[in-house]
């Protein structure tokens, strides 16, 4: 009796694959260390800015990241290699974090210019990830077969996931140490630097196959051919539901700022709130995982906005019922779970949903448009400053809502 031939997606990895996994590794661990919505958002809220300011942090993350989409879409689809892009935009991404480091380390007794200088900082590294990420979606869209993404992706979040849940250990374990603020978040900014630098230079590495020669493209030409990508159906959809999850997320960055500000939890509950979102990483990875591979990509984003959904809700009820530290942990559990449901459906979604000849331009034209909407945390941060956090949650849940029911439209072969 002949043994069952092996399935080309449950092949062992090979070189490009290792390296594009060890790489997901090391950035999550920096995330964990570097974690918008609960390090860099303390860090803020320790140095009194007002809830606008913080809620332009995961903004500029997040906008900074895509809204430059559409102009690297015009520059790297003409290029038969995109990874020199990538290791460009990873210098400058390294010298943005070591200033973060050096300008909380030796400014934070002067507020205003340290907030100032820290968000330009940001500014940078934002725009250059917004630089490396197109390239980089691009070269596993090469060099990972599309049957293997979900477990390729899976795989990353899987371990990565574990490694930043060490980072949540490292980042309470410092911030209740006896080392003085600024030193401390310093500190941890300076570790998550070091795994964000090995982690690009690991990705470098990769052999990336050439790509047939296009003509050069330029950014008028990618303007001018959004209304022919919208001209999508299936894209139509999801750039829709990409935009209410973008919007229902203007509450995310005050879930850890409401902890310290309205319920008076100490400093290093925030190195449980990293634990918490990384722990949940690697178990949620396993269901997403199988999800995506029995379900598609479009069932996991709808499952997702419904646990994102859920978080604003839960954290209104701690707090107005008074529960405690631990009770208010669900909220980063649901955070965490929907996050890992997001990045692994919307990738998977995005690159199934474009046509190879075109995939440079609907990653540009989605990131590009969705970028727009992420600022919706500084809005956030205003209504946060007049009406209260408790408005705040209430319409980032009922915007999760509107999403979950957008998405039964998105393709379901995807």
């Amino acid at each position: 009796m002949t043994a069952a031939p092996a399935r080309p997606d449950r092949a062992p990895w090979n070189r490009d694959e290792r390296l594009g996994i060890l790489n997901g590794w090391l950035v999550f661990l920096g995330d964990g260390f570097l974690n918008v919505s609960v390090v860099l958002a303390g860090f803020a809220a320790r140095l009194g800015a007002p809830n606008a300011v913080i809620g332009l942090l995961p903004a500029i993350a997040g906008g900074g990241w895509m809204l430059p989409q559409l102009l690297v879409a015009a520059r790297v689809r003409p290029l038969p290699h995109k990874l020199p892009v990538y290791r460009s935009a990873a210098l400058a991404r390294m010298l943005s974090y070591l200033a973060m480091v050096v300008i909380a380390a030796t400014l934070a007794d002067r507020p205003a210019l340290c907030l100032t200088l820290f968000i330009l900082a940001m500014v940078t590294n934002a725009l250059a990830s917004g630089v490396a990420g197109l390239p980089f979606l691009e070269v596993v869209s090469k060099v990972v077969p599309s049957s293997r993404r979900a477990r390729f992706f899976g795989t990353r979040n899987l371990y990565g996931g574990l490694l930043a849940f060490g980072a949540g250990l490292v980042v309470r374990w410092i911030l209740a140490s006896e080392l003085a603020f600024p030193l401390n978040y310093a500190l941890i900014f300076l570790l998550g630097t070091v795994a964000y630098t090995v982690g690009y230079g690991v990705f470098g590495r990769v052999t990336e196959p050439p790509d047939q020669p296009l003509p050069p493209g330029n950014v008028w030409d990618e303007v001018r051919s959004i209304p022919a990508t919208l001209a999508d159906a299936h894209f139509r959809a999801f750039l829709r539901v990409r935009l209410l999850l973008a919007a229902a997320s203007l509450g995310e960055p005050f879930y850890a700022v409401y902890a310290l500000r309205e319920l008076e939890y100490p400093a290093a509950t925030l190195g449980v709130f990293v634990m918490t979102l990384t722990g949940a990483a690697p178990l949620s990875n396993l269901v997403w995982q199988r999800v995506a591979e029995r379900k598609g990509s479009r069932r996991i984003i709808r499952y997702a906005a419904a646990t994102a959904g859920l978080a604003p809700l839960v954290a209104l009820t701690v707090g107005t019922l008074g529960l405690g530290a631990w009770a208010y942990l669900l909220v980063f559990l649901l955070t965490s779970v929907a996050a890992q449901g997001f990045n692994l459906g919307h990738t998977n979604h995005l690159l199934n949903i474009s046509p190879p000849e075109s995939r440079s331009r609907y990653i540009g034209t989605l990131n590009t448009l969705v970028g727009t909407v992420l600022f919706a945390p500084v809005v956030g941060g205003v209504i946060a400053d007049t009406l209260g956090y408790r408005t705040v949650f209430v319409l980032g849940s009922a915007l999760f809502a509107v999403a979950w029911w957008q998405c039964g439209k998105l393709r379901r072969d995807a």
